[in-house]
């Protein structure tokens, strides 16, 4: 059988040294400095009142419970479930009880809403504007080039994302283009912010992003400004009374005796 020749492109050296250590440079500094400006626009988050934290422990209470239900028996989880979910109907845990039942408040007339979305604002223009430069610098002066070629095989399915800017359809999908490797360090210099600037960092924009499509992985983003607290408790609720209990201890005995 004959073998597949190694595909071979004679490229100028000063390419490595001229694209792709820039292109690196580039994204690290403007990681960093995006960090720093993200902590200077921050704005100092206000103190929560005691009734709005009672109101977001709770829900997150009988969400806890939900998850560690197995840890309990079955008394000392009924006792929990009842106790929440007599709370959750009557309305004991909402901040403003007199207000229930009624439409939630318009978040644009809210202040503290309007500050967040401001907050959320620029923490986007951060993100845009540096992307914007950087693709329009890379595709005036380093479009087109093929900067390098990964040392181990890969599928066709990595061509269209490791040679975009680079119309060829019989190039090796290893070769790397000045665009594709924009796109892994962006995608890719994670661990090197961590390094540099900590775990609590804002220089990942692709990170940056998902937590603000996610905002109610934190905890506290699970009321947002005009949402209803009291369908929140009673959903969950809901949730808690059709949770089919079971327990790890159940038939413990037998398990650790074996049956005879």
């Amino acid at each position: 059988m004959a073998e597949d020749m190694d595909q071979t492109i004679h490229r100028d050296p000063a390419l490595f040294y001229w694209i792709l250590f820039p292109i690196t440079i580039v994204m690290v500094l403007t990681g960093v400095l995006r960090h720093y400006a993200n902590t200077l626009l921050a704005t100092t988050p206000k103190k929560l009142s005691l009734p709005t934290i009672q109101e977001q422990r709770s829900l997150l209470r009988g969400i806890n419970l939900r998850t560690n239900a197995p840890q309990l028996s079955g008394p000392a989880f009924n006792a929990r479930k009842n106790y929440l979910v007599q709370g959750y109907k009557d309305g004991i845990f909402l901040q403003d009880p007199e207000n229930r039942g009624k439409a939630p408040a318009n978040p644009i007339t809210d202040p503290a809403a309007m500050e967040g979305m401001m907050g959320m604002m620029k923490g986007n223009m951060m993100m845009m504007i540096p992307q914007t430069v950087i693709m329009g610098w890379i595709n005036a002066f380093f479009a087109g080039f093929v900067i390098m070629k990964l040392p181990f095989p890969l599928t066709i399915r990595f061509k269209s994302m490791l040679q975009s800017g680079v119309a060829t359809r019989d190039l090796d999908v290893r070769w790397v283009s000045s665009l594709s490797w924009y796109f892994l360090n962006l995608f890719g210099l994670q661990s090197v912010f961590i390094f540099i600037l900590g775990n609590d960092n804002a220089a990942n924009q692709v990170a940056q992003q998902m937590s603000q499509m996610n905002p109610g992985a934190s905890g506290t983003g699970m009321f947002q400004p005009g949402q209803d607290s009291d369908k929140l408790f009673q959903n969950e609720a809901e949730n808690l009374e059709v949770l089919e209990h079971w327990c790890i201890l159940d038939g413990v005995e037998k398990r650790l005796l074996g049956t005879r």
